[in-house]
């Protein structure tokens, strides 16, 4: 080990008894050795992922299934794919293909090869004037909305995942969501696709002579089509039968309506690929069908007495053009209100049989909606309202609402009891019988002992339900068990309904296809899957199985974990879009998953020890810890706080003394850091900065990668030596300038002055609003350098002395404090408080901390602008988002330039303090998809809000990127200095 080296073994082991699905320690050393030399030869070393910590973390998606692959790969072209696809053939192998993992019923795993087509399969672009999209598979469904947003366009499915989900998965399972109508869905509106079919076959379809290639290359498939539609078109109980079934949501099987809908081999299989889940071709690439973005839209709740009594408004709300019409039960609205800040006060005194309505309208400007909203005055009129219709266009109030629609299953993820599984269902009735359905699964699932909450899109409906079994225990696989069989028997008996409207078939519901569609629509998608795939290589057992009892096996148990929030982690992958490290190491899914599999191994396992050995790099040390994770998780949970606990435990003694003298002597690390940047910025130049680089990865073999910093790229210039003179009487707020702002200087290229705080200085000057900074800011922190790596007596040292020194500071409280690192705002406010005692809390809170986007902001009305500049890519950071500062930032932003650009995939930019210097794969990582999009659309100035990011973004985009207020002080200078 390495001098100062975190002590791995310190994480311990979670309490409690092996579990028996663990993996067992013959698979310690991962991917059999034959298999991956073999698919290195095929496509690269770097693109198989072989160890067993990879293969375990890859092993779950969001349904409550588990399976262990033999290998993970992560092919980079159609070539790839081609190759792999061969193996299989000619090996006896199978491979499944997964995107975002979001798959609720079991679609994304594999006991064999997983194919990974999310982390190089990003890619889109606009085609005929907007109208299309040509989309690779991995792009996710939340930045092509991003993207056609600007155009004036959107897309059709707007599943809830929408910010996780990928367009690949989103075809694979013709998925749908709250406004998504059966005309709009994967199914209607792709155009075309670039297909690789399980014999390696590649065809365009929107190429001229495709039909042509696909009946010379694969005239089985072609011929055996066309002889299945004949089939079907001459057995009229049949076609009527299926037209019928898809007159009403429905992912179950095959799409036998495609053998109706087209008359040519590619146009028919071009349509049976949609929603076909991976089992019949892959798609490289799609071109879909856009709408245009509605001009104006509003929403409201609608709460009435009875679900009986909502329903019964839904045909006329409808019949208005109501974009979504949205079902939810009156327990779980009490619960929102405790969940999500913002909902209507009254939901707490609903009664339980209650039920609401959201509803959204759409029209083309704000006049025609107010016809709209008169109409549903109109229709609702004489309903039993328990509140009279507030309908809202505005954009905040919109996003609450939809929020708690979206919430409904983090509110039953936080609540369920411990060790059970989340199993989300959904299935579909006809929709004027929905009121009766409802009340039916209701009653099933009262009568199993599940919660009889449903919820769903009631314009069509489909209705969502949430079942929460401990799937180890025999009784309750038992109980799920009869459940299921059950509800088939009332969906499909009573109702003839669907069992699954759009989250796919999987390996959940492929064991009830028969019983849904019958001997002999069944046996035709037999034949397809025969067809397309004769080998047997593309995921089987998923959409079709002849093994009936499927779908109760191989459940994933759920260990409680380090007895942190984690433990209510449910897998779904909301988080992995937002997490930095995504495409270096682990996502908090990930590393939840690694964990949990560590609860289930025996604490003298040979697999526990290798996991616990691979996770300090790719579970912690590669963790942002930025907290980034918790804003779109459905139960809240930040994965750094866990991360964070790690490193605190990890900490020896020795450690923990080392950084305790650190925090002691600040004021003379601040002034060695200052000239260290000066001599990096200075042997950079001069010898250049991958020399530099070298000379600092000894020191880092040395001491620890986690303690010292690597050179990534140019470094900036350091600070001037000096703070900006500047007079406590008259000032209107004290300034305390955050050390990264006092030891980094501007980048390199750029002016040495003015330095930040002078610019800040002379911009509150010219507001009218001086600013005092203390003669003994230095050697003073926010202390999140020692919370981000767990050193608990320098944390709590750095925290007592700036607690102190701002109490002297602000007159006990008389002046606000300006921080000018957003990044440094958060860890006072979130951190420093926390680690004081109760007479310092008490003071604490009694001063004013403004982080410097609201002053600046505050300080905008007496700052005129002498000349704007063109246009501004500016990075929100994630203390920024955390804090509630995103937009104040973007409107500072758009008084400087005139187009303010905010780069599609910006996520938190992975530089986390200095973690993206001692890991700059990390900041590569968090910043691909930013930088791709700023490569295509450059600015003329590039904003942020905190040093190192700045540093970070630099280095990882090219880009100058700078603080804003930088960018505010010159534009608004009387002599209206260029820039």
């Amino acid at each position: 080990m390495a001098l100062l080296q975190p002590d791995t073994a310190r994480i311990g082991h979670t309490s409690g008894k092996p579990a028996e699905d663990r993996v067992p320690d013959e698979r310690v050393f991962g991917t059999p050795r034959e298999l991956r030399e073999a698919l290195s030869k095929l496509i690269g070393g770097d693109q198989v992922l072989h160890r067993a910590i990879d293969l375990i973390r890859y092993a779950s998606d969001a349904s409550p299934y588990r399976l262990i692959p033999q290998v993970v790969v992560t092919p980079r072209t159609t070539r790839d794919v081609v190759a792999l696809l061969k193996y299989c053939r000619e090996n006896g192998r199978h491979a499944t293909f997964r995107a975002a993992g979001t798959s609720l019923c079991g679609q994304a795993q594999s006991d064999d090869i997983l194919i990974d087509v999310r982390k190089h399969w990003y890619g889109m672009s606009l085609a005929d004037g907007g109208s299309l999209l040509r989309a690779r598979p991995g792009v996710i469904l939340g930045h092509a909305s991003t993207f056609l947003r600007k155009h004036g366009r959107r897309l059709g499915p707007d599943p809830a995942s929408i910010n996780a989900c990928t367009i690949g998965g989103v075809i694979a399972n013709n998925s749908g969501g709250m406004r998504c109508k059966i005309e709009r869905n994967a199914y209607n509106t792709v155009r075309s696709m670039t297909l690789v079919l399980a014999s390696g076959t590649v065809i365009d379809t929107a190429q001229p002579d495709a039909e042509a290639a696909l009946m010379r290359s694969e005239p089985e498939l072609a011929q055996g089509l066309l002889k299945l539609r004949a089939e079907l078109i001459a057995d009229r109980p049949l076609t009527d039968r299926i037209r019928h079934k898809f007159m009403i949501r429905n992912t179950n099987g095959y799409r036998l309506d495609a053998l109706l809908d087209a008359d040519t081999p590619l146009e028919i299989f071009r349509r049976l690929v949609v929603g076909s889940e991976g089992t019949l071709a892959f798609i490289a690439e799609a071109v879909i069908d856009t709408l245009p973005t509605p001009g104006a839209t509003c929403v409201t709740w609608i709460p009435l007495p009875s679900m009986d009594e909502a329903v019964a408004l839904v045909p006329g709300l409808v019949s208005l053009g109501a974009e979504a019409v949205e079902l939810m039960m009156a327990p779980a609205l009490t619960a929102a209100v405790q969940a999500f800040p913002g909902t209507p006060h009254y939901w707490m005194t609903l009664d339980p049989k209650a039920a609401a309505l959201l509803v959204e309208f759409t029209a083309a400007d704000d006049a025609a909606l107010d016809h709209i909203e008169a109409a549903a005055h109109a229709l609702t009129a004489n309903a039993n309202l328990l509140q009279p219709l507030d309908f809202t266009r505005d954009a905040k109030a919109m996003e609450i609402d939809w929020r708690v629609r979206e919430g409904l299953i983090g509110i039953i993820g936080k609540g369920r009891p411990d060790g059970s599984a989340l199993v989300n269902e959904d299935v579909c009735f006809p929709p004027a019988r929905i009121a009766e359905g409802a009340q039916d699964l209701q009653a099933l699932l009262t009568k199993h002992g599940f919660l009889p909450g449903v919820a769903g899109h009631a314009a069509f409906g489909n209705l969502h339900f949430t079942l929460t079994p401990r799937l180890e225990d025999p009784a309750d696989r038992a109980r799920y068990s009869a459940f299921m069989d059950e509800l088939v028997e009332l969906v499909i008996d009573k109702y003839d309904g669907s069992l699954k409207a759009e989250h796919g078939t999987g390996r959940n519901m492929a064991p009830f296809v028969r019983r849904e569609w019958g001997d002999k629509a069944t046996e035709m998608m037999w034949r397809i899957k025969r067809l397309a795939d004769p080998y047997g290589v593309l995921a089987p057992d998923c959409v079709l199985t002849r093994d009936e009892g499927i779908h109760l096996q191989r459940f994933k148990s759920s260990p409680a974990i380090d007895g942190s929030e984690a433990t209510r982690c449910i897998e779904c992958g909301m988080c992995e879009p937002v997490c930095p490290s995504r495409n270096v190491t682990m996502t908090p899914r990930q590393r939840i998953v690694v964990r949990r599999e560590m609860a289930r191994q025996p604490n003298d396992s040979l697999m526990f020890a290798q996991l616990l050995k691979d996770y300090e790099y790719d579970g912690i040390q590669t963790c942002a810890a930025d907290g980034s994770c918790a804003e779109p998780c459905p139960v809240s949970i930040n994965t750094g706080t866990l991360v964070k606990s790690f490193r605190q435990r990890e900490n020896t003694d020795g450690r923990e003394k080392v950084a305790l003298a650190i925090a002691k002597r600040w004021n003379s690390v601040e002034t060695i850091a200052r000239m260290a940047v000066g001599v990096t910025d200075f042997i950079s130049r001069t010898v250049g900065v991958r020399a530099l680089t070298g000379l600092t990865a000894v020191a880092r073999a040395a001491l620890s990668k986690d303690l010292v910093p690597s050179v990534p790229g140019p470094m900036p210039q350091k600070a001037p030596g000096r703070l900006p003179q500047t007079s406590r009487q008259g000032a209107a707020a004290v300034y305390f300038p955050a050390c990264i702002n006092r030891i980094f200087g501007r980048a390199r290229g750029m002016a040495r002055r003015p330095s930040l705080p002078e610019a800040l200085v002379a911009l509150s000057a010219r507001a009218g609003q001086p600013l005092w900074i203390p003669d003994n800011v230095r050697g003073l922190c926010c202390s999140t350098p020692w919370s981000s790596k767990g050193y608990r007596l320098g944390h709590e040292w750095m925290a007592t002395a700036i607690a102190d020194a701002m109490w002297d500071w602000s007159n006990a409280g008389a002046l606000p404090v300006v921080i000018d690192a957003v990044s440094c705002t958060h860890g006072l406010l979130d951190d420093v408080r926390t680690h004081i005692d109760r007479e310092r809390q008490e003071r604490f809170n009694k001063i004013e901390l403004v982080d410097a986007i609201v002053w600046v902001h505050r300080l905008l009305p007496s700052l005129p602008i002498e000349r704007k500049l063109g246009s501004a890519a500016v990075h929100p950071t994630c203390s920024m988002i955390h804090l509630g500062l995103e937009e104040k930032f973007i409107e500072i932003a758009r008084a400087v330039a005139d187009d303010v650009i905010v780069p599609i995939g910006t996520t938190c930019c992975g530089t986390a303090g200095d973690r993206g210097l001692l890991h700059p794969e990390l900041v590569v990582s968090a910043t691909r998809e930013e930088k791709a999009y700023l490569d295509a659309h450059p600015a003329d100035v590039y904003l942020s809000a905190n040093r190192t990011c700045e540093m970070g973004l630099q280095q990882a985009t090219g880009k100058p990127y700078e603080s804003f207020i930088f960018a505010l002080e010159e534009t608004t200078r009387l002599d209206g200095a260029a820039r």
